[in-house]
C-alpha cells in the first residue's frame, strides 16, 4: 500500500470532522530561527557534581531558593536536561557527540536562550507546548502530552528535584532513584528480612491526584524549596494534565506515555514524610529488640530468642510491611499506616486488599512478583539420593579419566624411551670397533632415571594404590604360621622374610589406612555438622523466597497469541507484515524483558522454558506462515538460535541463544522495564512515496526514516485493560489514544523500540502521523 503524507502545521486547528485518508503531523513544525551566534563561550553541558554545586549554592537559612531564575534557566542546565532525554536511548548516535553538536542538534527545534529567559521572566507558555491526542475509539480518555521543548523543561525540573531530595530519601524507599530499583528492593527482602511472621501490602484505590494532592504536595516541596516560581510550574504541569499521577493503577515506573518522567520524585517527595515516620518507629523497635548474630543466639529452656524486626519496602506507590512480632503487633502497626495515609496524606486505601496474612502459609504479592516466607532447605534442599548417587558417578568417571590419561603418558614415555634406546644401540653398532661413546651412556642412563623416578614417584604417591598392593601381596599369609615355617628349608623361608621386609618397608599401609580412615572420619563429621546447622536453621530461622507469578504469566502468554488453547506454540499473524529482522526483533525484546525482570526469582527456570520454548517457536512458525513454509524449513534456514543476515552477509543474533538462556540468572543490579510495553505493542512499516522527515527520537536529525503504525494489544483483543477477569491482573496498557498513529523513526530507534531498549516514553509521541 503507498500512503501519500501531507505535511501540515501542528499550531493550526484540527476539525474533528475528517477525510479518510487525510494526513496529519505534529512532528513536521516550521523549523524555528536559528539562534543567535555565540562568539564568546558556547554553551556546554554541565556534569552531575558541577550541577549539584550549582544547585547548592541557592541554600541558604535552611532552605533552597531562586532554583528557576538561577538554575533552571541556565542554558547549560537546559541543554544538560537536553543530554540526559538522548542520553536514556542506549544506541543513539548522539551519545557521542559533543556539547556544540547538541546544541545545534537543540537549536533547529527551538531557541534554548529564549527558552531561559522566558523562565526567568515567567513567561513560559505551558499550555502552548501540550498536545491533546483523541482516543481512537468514541468513548476512550483523551491524553495530554508534553512536546519536546516542554519535555526538557520537566527534565530539568526533575534533576534538580533529585539533587535537593536524593539523598534525603530514606534507605527502604525505591523507584525513581539511581540504582535503587526493582531487584534492589527483592534482594534487600531476599537477604535483610529473617523470620518474618505476619505482613501486610498498601492498596490504594484508583485515584487521580487532584488540587488538594497537589495542594498538599506544594506544601511539602515548600518545606525545603523557596520558590513561588518553582511551585507555580509545578502547578501548572498538573493544571495542563501533562503530569498526572494515579495512585492504584498499573502505570507508575513503567515507561507508558501518560506517565511522566517527573512523576517519580513527586510521588517519593509526596511519601517523604510517611517514609520517615516509619524510619524513627523501626529505629525504636530495633532499639528495644536488638539484633543477635547467629552465632549468638541465646538458648534457654529450649526456646531460642528471636527480636522483634519491622521491614517496610516502598516502590514508588507499592507499599510492604513485614513484622516478625505478633499479629496484634502488626494490626496496631497497620491501624496507624492507614491512619496516616488517609488523615494526613488525603488517600484512599482498599481496606479489603490492606489484610494481614501469614508470612508462612500465604504468599503476598509485590513488585509483580510472589512472596512467601519459607525455611533455608526450601531455597537450598539437600541432594537426594539419588542426586548424590549421580555425583559419585561422575567422581569415579572422573578419577577413572584421569587414570587413562595417566596410564596414557607413561605409555608414550615408554615408547620414546624405547624409541631412544634403539636409536642408541643402532649408533653404537655402525660406529667403528663397536666403540662404546660414554656420552651416549650418560644421556641414556639420564633419561630412563628422570622416566623411572617419575613412574616410582606417581607409583608410590597414591596412598590407596599403595594400600592395593600390599593387601594382594600379603593375601593368604600361610609362610607366617610356626608350624608350616618349621617344615620348610631355612633358605626358602629366609628368602620368604627379605620379600616381606621389602614389602613393609615400601608398601607400608599403615599411614595409608590412617589417612583414609582420618578423612572418612572428617567427612562425616562435616556432614553431621552440616546436617544438625540445617536442621536447626529449619527450625529456628525463615528466609524469604520470590516467586514468578506463574499463572499470570501463562494467561499473558496465551493472551498475546504466543500459544494456542493446549498451551502449544502459535504463530501470531499481525506480525506477518514485518521483516524478518523485525519480527524476530519483537520477539527478543519480549523475551529479554522477561528474563531480565524475573531473573531475581527462585523458578526462574519456568521464565526460561517459556522463553526458550513458547516465545522461540512461536517466532519459528511466524516466519514459517509468512513464507508458506514448513517449522523444518524454517529452522534449517534460521536455526533455533534465530540467526539472520545483514547487508554485508553478516550472521546476527538478538533472541537469546539456548546456552544463554541457560547460563542466566540473578547477576544484575538493575530497574528491569516490565515487558508489558514490548509485549502490548506492534509496529507495522506502512509503504510511502513522500519524503521521509526527520526521526521523532529526542534531537535526533536522521532523515532516513520509515513510518510505523502502532498497534496495542487491547485494541487488537477488544477488551478493557481495567477488567482483570479479561486481562491480566497488574499487567499495564499503552493509553489508547496511541492506537493506529504512525511513527517516522530511524533504523537505530525502531531497533531500540523492538528489542525493549526503550519506551514511547523516550521518543516524542506528540510527533505522530495519523491516518483514517
Amino acid at each position: 500500500m503507498i500512503i501519500h503524507l501531507r505535511r501540515i502545521n501542528p499550531l493550526e486547528f484540527r476539525s474533528p470532522n475528517r477525510s479518510p485518508l487525510r494526513l496529519f503531523s505534529t512532528l513536521l513544525q516550521n523549523p524555528s530561527p536559528p539562534p543567535k551566534t555565540q562568539t564568546q563561550n558556547p554553551t556546554e553541558t554541565l556534569t552531575k557534581p558541577q550541577l549539584k554545586a550549582l544547585v547548592l549554592t541557592q541554600y541558604s537559612h535552611g532552605k533552597f531558593s531562586n532554583l528557576v531564575s538561577n538554575v533552571l534557566a541556565l542554558p547549560n542546565v537546559l541543554l544538560t536536561a537536553c543530554q540526559n532525554l538522548t542520553t536514556s536511548q542506549s544506541n543513539n548516535a548522539l551519545n557521542s557527540l559533543d556539547s556544540q553538536s547538541l546544541l545545534n542538534s537543540v537549536s533547529r527545534r527551538f531557541d534554548i536562550e529564549e527558552m531561559g529567559r522566558q523562565l526567568c521572566e515567567n513567561r513560559f507558555d505551558i499550555e502552548a507546548c501540550c498536545v491533546t491526542m483523541m482516543p481512537s475509539r468514541m468513548k476512550g480518555e483523551s491524553l495530554v502530552l508534553p512536546n519536546l521543548k516542554l519535555k526538557v523543561l520537566i527534565e530539568a525540573i526533575r534533576m534538580v528535584l533529585e539533587i535537593v531530595y536524593d539523598e534525603r530519601f530514606v534507605t527502604f524507599s525505591y523507584g525513581g532513584r539511581v540504582g535503587m530499583g526493582r531487584h534492589t528492593a527483592i534482594r534487600y527482602l531476599k537477604n535483610s528480612v529473617e523470620n518474618p511472621s505476619w505482613w501486610f501490602s498498601v492498596t490504594f484505590d484508583r485515584e487521580r491526584f487532584d488540587d488538594r494532592h497537589v495542594n498538599k504536595l506544594c506544601l511539602f516541596i515548600e518545606e525545603k524549596i523557596k520558590d513561588d516560581f518553582l511551585i507555580g510550574l509545578i502547578k501548572r504541569l498538573f493544571e495542563c494534565e501533562v503530569v498526572g499521577i494515579e495512585l492504584g493503577g498499573c502505570y507508575l515506573g513503567r515507561g507508558f506515555p501518560q506517565e511522566s518522567g517527573l512523576c517519580s520524585i513527586l510521588i517519593n517527595i509526596y511519601f517523604n514524610g510517611f517514609d520517615k515516620e516509619i524510619q524513627d518507629m523501626r529505629l525504636q523497635k530495633n532499639q528495644e529488640n536488638p539484633k543477635f548474630k547467629s552465632e549468638q543466639l541465646v538458648w534457654m529452656s529450649g526456646l531460642f530468642y528471636k527480636p522483634v524486626k519491622m521491614y517496610v519496602v516502598r516502590y514508588l506507590d507499592e507499599i510492604l510491611v513485614i513484622t516478625s512480632g505478633s499479629k496484634m503487633l502488626t494490626m496496631d502497626f497497620k491501624n496507624w499506616v492507614l491512619k496516616y495515609l488517609e488523615g494526613r496524606l488525603d488517600l484512599r486505601v482498599d481496606k479489603m486488599k490492606t489484610a494481614i496474612h501469614s508470612a508462612v502459609s500465604e504468599n503476598i504479592s509485590f513488585l509483580g512478583m510472589e512472596l512467601q516466607a519459607v525455611p533455608p532447605s526450601v531455597l537450598h534442599p539437600p541432594m537426594s539420593e539419588k542426586a548424590i548417587r549421580a555425583r559419585k558417578k561422575y567422581l569415579r568417571q572422573k578419577e577413572v579419566r584421569a587414570l587413562e590419561f595417566k596410564n596414557a603418558r607413561e605409555r608414550k614415555r615408554k615408547i620414546l624411551g624405547m624409541k631412544i634406546l634403539q636409536h642408541v644401540f643402532k649408533k653404537l653398532k655402525q660406529s667403528d670397533g663397536f666403540k662404546f661413546d660414554f656420552q651416549i651412556e650418560n644421556e641414556v642412563r639420564e633419561i630412563f632415571r628422570t622416566w623411572t623416578d617419575e613412574v616410582v614417584h606417581d607409583f608410590l604417591g597414591s596412598l590407596e594404590e599403595r594400600w592395593e598392593w600390599h593387601r594382594m601381596l600379603t593375601a593368604g599369609d600361610f609362610l607366617s604360621l610356626r608350624h608350616i615355617r618349621g617344615q620348610l628349608p631355612q633358605e626358602l623361608v629366609d628368602a620368604y622374610d627379605k620379600f616381606q621386609e621389602q614389602v613393609d618397608k615400601y608398601l607400608s599401609p599403615v599411614q595409608a589406612r590412617k589417612a583414609l580412615e582420618k578423612e572418612e572420619k572428617r567427612v562425616e563429621e562435616e556432614e553431621e555438622q552440616k546436617y544438625a546447622k540445617s536442621t536447626v536453621e529449619d527450625l529456628t530461622r525463615l528466609c524469604m523466597k520470590v516467586d514468578a507469578p506463574v499463572e499470570l504469566v501463562r494467561k499473558a502468554v496465551k493472551m498475546a497469541g504466543f500459544t494456542n488453547n493446549m498451551g502449544r506454540p502459535r504463530p501470531i499473524k499481525l506480525l506477518i507484515a514485518l521483516e524478518d529482522i523485525d519480527i524476530i526483533k519483537w520477539y527478543a525484546g519480549v523475551g529479554r524483558r522477561w528474563l531480565d525482570f524475573f531473573c531475581c526469582c527462585h523458578n526462574f527456570k519456568m521464565v526460561k522454558t517459556v522463553v526458550t520454548y513458547h516465545l522461540r517457536f512461536s517466532c519459528i512458525l511466524t516466519l514459517a506462515e509468512k513464507h508458506e513454509s514448513t517449522k523444518r524449513e524454517a529452522i534449517k534456514h534460521y536455526t533455533k538460535d534465530l540467526k539472520v543476515s545483514d547487508f554485508n552477509g553478516n550472521e546476527e543474533v538478538y533472541f537469546p541463544t539456548e546456552r544463554e538462556v541457560k547460563m542466566m540468572g540473578d547477576q544484575n543490579l538493575l530497574d528491569p522495564r516490565p515487558v508489558d510495553g514490548a509485549l502490548s505493542l506492534a509496529l507495522i512499516r506502512l509503504a510511502s512515496d513522500e519524503p521521509s522527515c526527520s526521526c521523532i527520537g529526542h534531537f535526533c536529525d536522521r532523515m532516513d526514516t520509515v513510518y510505523y503504525r502502532v498497534w496495542l494489544l487491547q485494541n487488537r483483543l477488544n477488551v478493557n485493560p481495567s477488567v482483570e477477569d479479561k486481562w491480566v491482573p497488574g499487567m499495564g496498557a499503552i493509553h489508547e489514544s496511541l492506537n493506529r498513529k504512525c511513527l517516522p523513526l530511524c533504523s537505530h530507534h525502531i531497533n531500540d523500540l523492538y528489542m525493549g531498549s526503550i519506551t514511547l516514553q523516550d521518543i516524542d509521541c506528540t510527533a505522530f502521523v495519523d491516518v483514517d
